[in-house]
């Protein structure tokens, strides 16, 4: 669903409203019906063709009472809620879909109904007002919609039945009684999704193949922007009609002009608007009178610059979606499809990129015109390009669902300056990732490049924690800068990903194949050694002081002849996965020679292995390095460019090949006890409350997590509490505002017997005493003193919600930092990937001799957490440390642990807030 802020729209029915998109790509308005609205509803039902009227009203209807109307649009929305679905057309407003229920008796119970303008049926109007109407229904305690459709009512009935929502039908007198449960299941998120995404896909089709163009600004001079976009449309063959559009000229750069987009007279499918930011308002609106389907905002002056421009920026949105209509921009560069039957460059950039099978969106409109620039020196070649701007409306969710289908695209880049919604993107870039690479570039790593980013773009503050999390789960390959982007796009566009992480490498110097080989070891590839049956043909015609040792260094004097069969050799060798060629210009031999020679060896390396090359030459690559068979090769600058796109593309194919994973749900047993805890915390709080132990433990061990035995007690009594734990104990300090307790010295290990029990509590007293702390009580827990310390936690994140975390644990883990995090929910496959991802995984493993932990253990404690966040929504911060991995198969233990929740509302609101 595409609402219009990142928070979701509010419960209270009254006053419910949210943009949404139809399957035709059309955008509408869906909110509360209004008691002003009785004039409109009136124009909708006298739009409803005799047969509408009879399906809904079960007879003939030729009006409506002033009672009637009244009755239908003042509601107490408790028994009776109505929503409807509007488009405005540049003057007014108008009502072309109802939707409503009703309850009668049963509280839990209410009959639903729509109507839909015929002229807009079968756009999926009311399939959107019932997944509204739903989750109104929930909130209010219904459970069940009923409807009685008449048998011919085929699209009502394919609505209820197509909704994802478990349904039950009996037919009788030619009327179908359906009966709709009103709670999401798997199948109703599952099929909301997939209509969202396909109406977010023909949305952009609207937007990126147009059959005209109005371009609001056009000037006859090339230099300015209305004038370089028309020039641009123009000599790159739009296939379309080109109207552009100034008051102040008959005809522009050889075009008829007009005064305005709604006298041109003729069919306007996209409008690119170049007017300065207060004529932008006015510009738009006529775009709605003359029914254009998308509009390009070029001009800047909106909510990258202050908080009026902020809320021009939302008006604008307002009107544009209020409209029908997608918006790209404000503040961008413009789109481009090189498709040959569209040919669209309507952007400012002066010179446009070669054809090809790469799709780009970026944020920034200055950064676009150098990735178009950059793309052409690489010869990456471009199916589609969109310069998101300040993202208003159009963001790369919205492209990533087009792009998802699009034949054209083979490759994704995105350079993203914030996160958008990531929770859309988590759903949309994994099953896409899977069938085409995404590369992105995710600016505002850093505290200083976050604020650089909210002065570039307005956008919003992310945690870069978060973003890592998203883009690992999704298969997005992460790169650091815009090289680095081009280096990864150059490679898995050009050739395939490898299997696996050995490479050959073959180099005519033996320091550039020494800097490669350390490069693949610091990005988990191998340069291993080659077979035997390989060395022994490479040494029969390779020089003696060749190096055999892989990188096979064939020294300076190496010719085409031996280039060509050397990589020819290593490629084909079994031992190996990849194969780069490393070329630095010596004397002997002309750069030109060697890249055909390198070219032709190429071509008999199987095609399922990537070929690289690497020339050392400030000229670059000679054009016959792509005159191969395997065609264009990926060549780069310095051998660990090769190595990080070859290993950031090997990572990529891990994640291809691994298991999609499962995710762990708790027992409703469990739930009931977790949520009896939680509520009763909860109760009468308006603010954040930490657990005491006792309901940690509790909360933990229905979540199936294993804690030490634990006792709470009083100074006076710990001796008979710990007769009854069992020694060797520890004692910790119970204190308001204490969360890190051996920083204030609130824990004594080690204690054997019941006069070192008894000692310790007294100190614990006395060190809090001194600190001016009050004392609630003393925690006595067993002592487990063996396993490796590990830390697992959630982190609740105002952008991408619950981050799960994995590391290295005790009393050092901040100074550390080894830790991987990854979004809720958590599969077994993530689980198993983040304990992998930490240097934790070496202690696991048994290091230097050590005894290894139970790994499984600690991914089962990942899951249980995860498990945990989707039981308790109201968990801010939870933190296993340490947690105790104790030897295979002994499982793990929590020593430590600390949660915090909070009201819903407040959670709710922090995020709108952020």
């Amino acid at each position: 669903m595409n609402y219009t802020s990142e928070s979701r729209p509010e419960l209270d029915p009254r006053h419910y409203a949210v943009n949404e998109i139809l399957r035709d790509g059309t955008s509408i308005h869906i909110r509360a019906i209004r008691p002003d609205d009785k004039v409109r509803l009136l124009e909708h039902f006298t739009g409803l063709s005799p047969q509408s009227r009879y399906q809904r009203f079960f007879g003939t209807k030729r009006a409506l009472t002033r009672d009637e109307l009244k009755s239908l649009t003042e509601l107490d929305f408790q028994t009776h809620v109505a929503l409807v679905a509007t488009l405005f057309d540049g003057v007014e407003e108008k009502i072309i879909g109802v939707g409503r229920y009703i309850v009668d008796k049963d509280p839990a119970r209410a009959e639903v109904a729509f109507a839909v303008l015929d002229e807009y049926q079968g756009r999926g109007i009311g399939t959107l007002l019932l997944e509204h109407l739903s989750r109104i229904a929930r909130a209010g305690g219904v459970t069940e919609f009923e409807a009685n459709v008449l048998a011919g009512n085929r699209r009502m009935l394919d609505v209820l039945g197509e909704s994802g929502f478990p349904v039950k039908r009996s037919m009788e007198s030619g009327v179908v009684h359906v009966s709709l449960l009103t709670k999401e299941t798997e199948q109703s998120i599952l099929a909301s999704e997939e209509r969202e995404q396909k109406a977010a896909a023909m949305s952009m089709a609207r937007v990126l193949k147009p059959r005209s163009v109005a371009i609001i600004g056009a000037s006859r001079d090339p230099h300015k922007i209305g004038g370089a976009i028309v020039a641009n449309m123009k000599r790159d063959g739009f296939t379309g009609v080109i109207y552009p559009i100034n008051p102040n000229c008959p005809e522009v750069q050889g075009l008829k002009a007009f005064a305005s987009v709604s006298e041109v007279g003729a069919p306007v499918d996209l409008a690119v608007v170049t007017v300065s930011a207060p004529l932008v308002e006015s510009a738009v609106a006529d775009c709605a009178r003359a029914g254009v389907a998308g509009v390009v905002v070029i001009s800047a002056g909106f909510a990258e610059v202050s908080e009026q421009g902020r809320e021009a920026e939302r008006k604008l949105l307002e009107l544009a979606r209020a409209s029908g209509m997608r918006m790209v921009g404000p503040n961008c560069m413009g789109i481009i499809n090189t498709e040959p039957s569209v040919s669209l460059n309507a952007t400012f950039a002066p010179v446009p990129p070669p054809r090809g099978h790469v799709g780009m969106f970026s944020e920034s409109g200055a950064l676009g015109i150098a990735v178009l620039d950059y793309a052409r020196a690489r010869h990456l070649g471009v199916s589609t390009f969109v310069s998101g701007g300040n993202r208003a409306d159009v963001s790369s969710n919205d492209l990533l669902a087009y792009w998802a289908d699009d034949d054209d695209t083979a490759v994704i880049v995105l350079y993203l300056e914030s996160s958008g919604n990531p929770r859309k993107f988590s759903h949309l870039a994994p099953a896409i990732a899977r069938r085409k690479p995404i590369v992105a570039v995710k600016a505002g790593r850093t505290v200083a490049g976050t604020r650089a980013a909210q002065s570039h773009s307005a956008a919003l503050a992310s945690s870069d924690v978060g973003a890592d999390a998203l883009f690992e789960q999704a298969g997005v390959i992460r790169t650091n800068t815009l090289v680095e982007m081009f280096d990864v796009v150059t490679m898995v566009s050009q050739q395939p990903v490898p299997k696996g992480p050995r490479v050959g490498v073959v180099t005519n110097a033996g320091g550039p194949g020494i800097l490669f080989a350390d490069g693949c070891e610091a990005r988990g590839l191998s340069v291993p050694q080659l077979a035997p049956k390989t060395l022994l043909e490479l040494r029969s015609f390779l020089s003696e002081r060749a190096g055999f040792a892989n990188p096979i260094d064939m020294t300076a004097n190496a010719g085409p002849m031996e280039f060509e069969r050397t990589v020819a050799l290593v490629g084909n060798d079994p031992n190996v996965d990849a194969l780069v060629a490393i070329y630095i210009p010596p004397m002997v031999t002309q750069p030109e020679a060697a890249a055909a020679a390198i070219a032709r060896g190429a071509g008999n390396v199987p095609g399922d292995k990537p070929v690289l090359t690497v020339f050392l030459s400030s000229a670059g690559a000679p054009a016959a390095l792509n005159s191969g068979p395997r065609g264009v090769l990926p060549c780069y600058e310095f051998p660990e460019n090769a190595a990080m796109a070859l290993g950031a593309a090997y990572r990529y194919g891990r994640w291809l090949a691994r298991p999609q994973g499962r995710t762990l749900t708790l027992s409703p047993f469990a739930r009931a006890t977790i949520r009896a805890v939680i509520d009763r915390v909860l109760d009468g709080a308006s603010e954040p409350v930490w657990l005491e132990p006792d309901d940690v433990a509790l909360v933990l061990r229905a979540a199936g997590i294993e804690s030490a035995r634990a006792e709470r007690t009083t100074v006076e009594n710990v001796a008979e509490a710990a007769e009854r734990l069992g020694y060797p104990l520890v004692a910790k300090v119970i204190a308001p505002g204490i969360v890190h307790k051996t920083e204030v010295g609130g824990v004594v290990m080690g204690l054997e017997n019941a006069s070192e029990v008894t000692a310790a509590a007294a100190t614990l007293a006395q060190r809090m005493q001194a600190r001016g702390v009050r004392l609630d009580g003393i925690l006595l827990q067993q002592e487990v003193r063996e396993g490796i310390e590990a830390l697992v936690g959630v982190a609740s994140d105002p952008t991408f919600g619950p981050l799960i975390g994995c590391g290295t644990g005790g009393v050092m883990a901040e100074l550390m930092r080894d830790v991987s995090f990854r979004l809720h929910p958590v599969t077994d496959a993530d689980a198993a990937e983040m304990v992998d991802s930490v240097r934790l995984k070496r202690l696991l493993d048994g290091y230097r001799g050590a005894e290894p932990g139970d790994r499984q253990a600690l991914v089962g404690v990942i899951m249980s957490v995860s498990a945990l966040v989707e039981a308790v929504p109201e968990l801010t911060e939870l933190d296993l440390n340490p947690l105790k991995v104790l030897p295979p198969g002994k499982g793990a233990i929590v020593i430590d642990a600390r949660m915090r929740v909070r009201p819903l509302a407040t959670a709710r609101a922090s995020r709108r807030a952020a």
